[in-house]
């Protein structure tokens, strides 16, 4: 729900120019909107814009509704409150990403990430984990056992046989570290450069992550094999299911695959017989994955769709931890254009360590732009003698500090040793263990890099109307979401008694259609179905006892259920005439039924229980307009009519 809150405000982004008094079109609460500005705005959220009085008035009535809501909250105070300010500084953070690196030095990273996914790299590999706080001790221990891990494989042991006995990660016991082919932003980012950057049967420098210090063997690379599309029959298992389940399951999965080799249509099967609602209503069809998706598939599901030959071909049944399938390979086409996927590259650039290359570059050219001067030369002299072991600890202070000169101006602003020294007693996590004048080095470095972006951050506003513009969306946009959350959800769902009252006020919206409360048996073919009206003669013979025993053979030939059902919403039900007790047999949709009645009701209306979400909903409607109908009496929102219909694009 805020994520369409946050969508939707969008469409009354206030242009941050300065309305001009002549032309305003719209006065809110005595603050004026321009001709120029409204005109933009309503060009934004039309594509195919209509200047005719209808559209226009349309629109306007969205607009007001939004910005009396918006007025409302911030007279209530609601953009002071500690919980939505994190809320939005977090947004910010977000938002901000795009401006805070090169965008030179970007489209290079987009590109080579893009050639990345053209190709799969196989590799094995060997952790020793280490945990990004851990102590100078822990990383040199670390550190010394993958090194000497390195140098056995370099001396001639085996890779397998070492990542097995030795590697940190716990799928080695099982696959001797073996990863099998992936591609780019399917591996942490420093990862990734180490499989990309070393050759096919070599053995790749260590390498840090944030799970610890790895050597990777890489074993080969070919071409991406494209994007996927296919379609599958799940039978699922349980994780914890025991062998007669697994057996079942296994039993059911080879009958469909008969079915499927005698020629029975897989769509039909899928829909029919598939335990994955997300596929089988759409006949098996999976969301594409493969290269440059976002959808991944267990490893042994994506090599043997893969292994398909032909558009239309099948598998054999095949077990994940899911269960069983039988996929079907509908297409396979190559990886898309680097124009349609710009965008998505650029999102997941942002996301992993790659920004940080484009940020060196940005920090570089903002030097230039803010009259950066280092003064630090002198002045780092006192850090480096009185720092010592117990920065690594987080037990070092700068008490003995009496000066405060400064090391750096930016924009001719200072920035001095003491506030380095915050930023030092701050920082001191994760740092390896070194000489006291490459860790002040080290540090200072970030320190500066740091200050600079933060700075920069402080500019966007100033720098980037565009930036302004978005910033005030996510603002009225989280405020917005927040008092609807007050005044008109959380209110409907707290308020019973006046849901209740809405409800009985209302009854005449919320009626049932003629139900019956009905066991439906769903069977194969007539025959099962007639064995089925056979058996229900006897009173003393459960459903349960008629599953299991027309199910003896084949899974498939019964499935049974029970419900309250309205008649008319249910296909295999509508325009049927039905009676009480056991009705004739009848064919729909190549199936056969049989559907014992044990109550005809007639249409009524709903209980509250029956609809609540319904009339909740519709409740929530009426609180809102109730609502609006207050601010409109409480603030002023005035349209220049003779300008804002007489707009027009030009």
């Amino acid at each position: 729900m805020k994520k369409k809150i946050l969508i939707l405000i969008s469409c009354f982004a206030i242009i941050t120019a300065k309305a001009q008094e002549k032309d305003y079109v719209i006065e809110v609460n005595n603050k004026k909107i321009s001709k120029t500005e409204f005109l933009q705005i309503y060009l934004k959220n039309n594509q195919q814009p209509k200047f005719d009085k209808k559209s226009i008035d349309e629109y306007l009535e969205l607009y007001k509704k939004f910005k009396l809501k918006v007025l409302e909250a911030e007279t209530l105070g609601y953009d002071t409150l500690p919980k939505l300010k994190k809320e939005l500084q977090g947004y910010r953070k977000t938002l901000s990403t795009p401006y805070l690196i090169d965008r030179q030095e970007n489209q290079k990273v987009i590109e080579e990430a893009y050639n990345r996914l053209q190709k799969e790299v196989k590799a094995s590999h060997i952790l020793i984990r280490l945990e990004g706080n851990a102590s100078p001790e822990d990383t040199l221990k670390a550190y010394g056992k993958i090194l000497a891990i390195k140098k056995r494989i370099e001396a001639g042991e085996e890779f397998s046989k070492l990542a097995s006995e030795l590697s940190d990660d716990p799928s080695a016991q099982t696959n001797a570290g073996d990863l099998g082919y992936f591609t780019a932003f399917q591996m942490v980012f420093p990862f990734e450069e180490a499989a990309f950057n070393t050759p096919v049967g070599q053995l790749s420098p260590i390498v840090r992550t944030r799970f610890g210090y790895h050597i990777l063997k890489v074993v080969d690379q070919r071409p991406a094999r494209g994007i996927m599309k296919a379609a599958h029959i799940m039978i699922s298992v349980k994780r914890d299911a025991n062998k007669e389940e697994i057996s079942a399951a296994k039993k059911k999965i080879d009958e469909i695959h008969a079915k499927l080799v005698a020629g029975e249509k897989f769509e039909d099967l899928a829909m029919n017989f598939s335990d994955d609602p997300g596929s089988s209503e759409k006949g098996g069809k999976l969301p594409e994955f493969g290269s440059g998706t976002t959808t991944r598939m267990v490893p042994e599901f994506e090599e043997v769709a893969f292994q398909l030959k032909n558009n239309g071909d099948f598998s054999l049944p095949l077990q994940t931890d899911y269960g069983f399938h039988i996929i079907k390979r509908l297409e396979i086409s190559p990886l898309a254009s680097f124009e349609s996927m710009k965008k998505e590259l650029q999102s997941k650039v942002n996301r992993d360590d790659r920004s940080k290359k484009t940020q060196t570059v940005l920090i570089n050219k903002l030097k230039i732009e803010y009259n950066f001067i280092d003064l630090s030369t002198k002045e780092l002299k006192w850090f480096i003698k009185n720092i010592d072991s117990n920065y690594y600890k987080g037990k070092w202070n700068a008490i003995k500090l009496k000066k405060d000169n400064v090391l750096f101006t930016l924009n001719g602003q200072n920035y001095t040793q003491k506030q380095f020294a915050n930023y030092l007693i701050i920082n001191y996590r994760s740092i390896a263990k070194t000489n006291n004048k490459e860790l002040i080095s080290k540090q200072y470095n970030s320190w500066v890099s740091s200050e600079i972006l933060k700075y920069e951050d402080s500019q966007l506003e100033k720098k980037y109307p565009d930036f302004k513009a978005l910033m005030q969306e996510y603002h009225d946009g989280v405020l917005l979401y927040e008092i609807m959350t007050d005044k008109v959800w959380n209110k409907a769902n707290k308020d019973t008694l006046g849901l209740k009252k809405f409800y009985e006020n209302h009854k005449v919206n919320y009626q049932w259609k003629d139900r019956i409360d009905a066991m439906v048996y769903e069977c194969l073919d007539k025959s099962i179905a007639n064995q089925v009206v056979k058996m229900l003669k006897n009173d003393t013979i459960t459903s349960k006892h008629i599953l299991a025993k027309l199910n003896e053979k084949s899974e498939l030939n019964l499935k049974v259920k029970t419900n309250k059902y309205e008649i008319n919403e249910v296909s295999y039900l509508k325009g049927r005439a039905f009676k009480i007790g056991t009705n004739p047999i009848y064919e729909f949709g190549g199936k056969y039924y049989v559907i014992k009645v044990s109550q005809l009701i007639p249409a009524g209306p709903k209980l509250l229980i029956d609809a609540k979400g319904l009339i909740t909903s519709d409740y929530q409607n009426y609180l809102e307009q109730e609502w609006l109908n207050e601010l409109a009496k409480k603030y002023t929102f005035t349209i220049n009519e003779q300008i804002i219909y007489s707009l027009d694009s030009n």
